[in-house]
């Protein structure tokens, strides 16, 4: 006969208490994502086809550097919790799922530093 309450035989075993500023914070990258894709994709789309010196010229804009710098760093935030999720759910043992959220997080973050430095070169003009 075990005097335990249900309590505390599922102690340890239930939500770690993450799983809400997980969903909110994914929310948010998404709405931003709503604002600057377009304001993103607007100049970017305005340079297909112009020259280099065009490209340079609209990038080292401020503004639209800002905004670049923005889209990219929320694209890869949004796509790391995104397939952070895909991997807890779907990762078949403890190990592998550890050693693949490593790594996304390792690959978004280089992505999103390499974009962000990229950006912050042409508005520079070094």
């Amino acid at each position: 006969m075990s005097y335990r309450t249900d309590r505390q035989r599922v102690s340890g075993l239930g939500s770690a208490g993450h799983g809400v500023t997980h969903w909110v914070e994914q929310r948010l990258s998404a709405i931003a994502l709503i604002f600057l894709t377009p304001a993103f994709l607007f100049p970017f789309a305005m340079n297909l086809g112009a020259g280099h010196e065009a490209v340079l010229e609209t990038y080292s804009h401020p503004f639209h550097a800002i905004v670049a710098i923005a889209f990219i760093l929320a694209v890869f935030l949004h796509i790391h919790q995104g397939l952070q999720v895909v991997i807890e759910d779907y990762a078949g043992s403890k190990a592998v799922e550890t050693v693949l959220l490593i790594a996304v997080r390792l690959i978004c973050a280089l992505f999103a530093l390499i974009g962000a430095f990229a950006i912050i070169v042409i508005a520079l003009g070094a």
